[in-house]
């Protein structure tokens, strides 16, 4: 085995400028002030050095160019005095090239023994810039674009979601949401509002009050990772490790947010049920309605006592006698509602015959001559399907 003797060389070693304030100084004199005026000295040294080397590299430089362009102008000329002129010149060149090079070279080398200080001993061995690359905008999505690819997540992570919704302790929620990372999402938070309105409207508030608490914590993650700018998911395990050692204050933030959201829940639940109640209500009125567009049920409770029982105990003749005894305008105001709600339908031998007349003479000072309705032609088998010839509205 060949061994070698060659020994490491530590000489670059010794010659190395200590630091500005490693020396010991007199007592008397002003220590922070003479570190000072050791560093700015040293640097203007240095300074100084690194213009001489610029000045050299410029100098060489300058020299190498017109030197070139003598020699190319030498090579053109024709005339001999011009080339004599030009042949001086390039030895004047030469001359100060090779001057400027020694200079140079006498730099360098100067550099080379200069002791190492603070500013020198270490120098960048490689220097890497990375630019990220910006991300890709995303599409602007429509407005039914983006509730189409609502629904598609919905429907797709439903079970999912649900079950979410249902878990009560903090941890749980935690490593549910880092198993299932694609419901951070807004979506996940805009379904469980939705399904908070319809477990209240179906009376289930306790149930409710456990799927808004969930609504709230997505709600949280969702804010936290917008304020950050980084995916939801990124901020699940924060937002959980805050929220189980959080002080008063932010634990309190929380459960007012999270009261003022089942307010809302309630509110809304109300609203939606009172226009499902008016919207069926109309529905049912729309069914009523007798054949001049009146509602049956409106027109019997418009009706005077005396009517009303006409038609509750179903007795034609005391119909008759009480529409007699009123005034004959006012019998066929109501007699034509009563005939418009569906609550009478005239027989078919009012069709073919026409009604009869009835003449009288009125008790208050009325005149002879006046017609009242005469409804004994009214056949209960004519009835409309809707209505029945009683007078109970359906």
């Amino acid at each position: 085995a060949v061994v070698s003797t060659q020994s490491t060389g530590y000489s670059k070693w010794k010659d190395i400028e200590i630091s500005d304030d490693e020396d010991d100084t007199h007592p008397n004199i002003d220590t922070p002030s003479l570190f000072r005026w050791r560093h700015k000295a040293r640097v203007e040294r240095m300074g100084e050095f690194e213009k001489k080397k610029s000045e050299a590299k410029e100098g060489l430089e300058l020299s190498q160019r017109e030197l070139a362009e003598r020699r190319k102008k030498l090579k053109e000329a024709d005339d001999e005095a011009e080339r004599k002129r030009l042949q001086s010149d390039i030895d004047q060149l030469e001359k100060q090239l090779s001057e400027w090079g020694a200079k140079e070279a006498e730099l360098e080398k100067q550099e080379k023994l200069a002791p190492w200080n603070v500013d020198t001993i270490c120098r960048e061995g490689f220097s890497k810039t990375t630019v990220n690359k910006m991300p890709e905008k995303k599409k602007e999505l429509s407005e039914d674009e983006r509730l189409e690819q609502s629904r598609i997540f919905m429907d797709k992570y439903k079970d999912e979601i649900e079950k979410f919704g249902f878990y009560s302790k903090w941890n749980d929620s935690k490593e549910y949401l880092l198993a299932h990372p694609h419901l951070a999402s807004e979506d996940t938070a805009n379904y469980l509002t939705i399904w908070c309105v319809n477990l209240q409207m179906e009376e289930k508030n306790e149930l409710m009050k456990q799927v808004a608490h969930q609504t709230i914590v997505m709600q949280y993650i969702l804010e936290l990772a917008k304020t950050m700018e980084v995916p939801p998911i990124a901020c699940v395990r924060s937002f959980f490790d805050k929220i189980q050692i959080c002080d008063a204050k932010y634990m309190e933030g929380f459960n007012n947010e999270l009261n003022a959201f089942v307010r809302r829940i309630e509110k809304r639940a109300k609203e939606k049920t009172d226009k499902l109640i008016a919207e069926y209500e109309e529905e049912e009125r729309q069914k009523r309605l007798g054949p001049g567009g009146l509602d049956p049920q409106e027109v019997y409770e418009e009706l005077p006592e005396e009517l009303q029982r006409c038609f509750d105990s179903k007795d034609i003749q005391m119909l008759q006698d009480v529409l007699t005894s009123m005034e004959p305008r006012e019998a066929e105001t109501w007699l034509k509602k009563c005939v418009d709600s569906g609550l009478w339908v005239p027989g078919a031998s009012d069709a073919a015959e026409g009604q009869e007349e009835v003449v009288r003479e009125q008790p208050g000072g009325g005149e002879k001559g006046e017609e009242v309705p005469n409804m004994a032609g009214a056949q209960p088998e004519s009835c409309n399907e809707k209505h029945t010839h009683t007078g109970r509205p359906v």
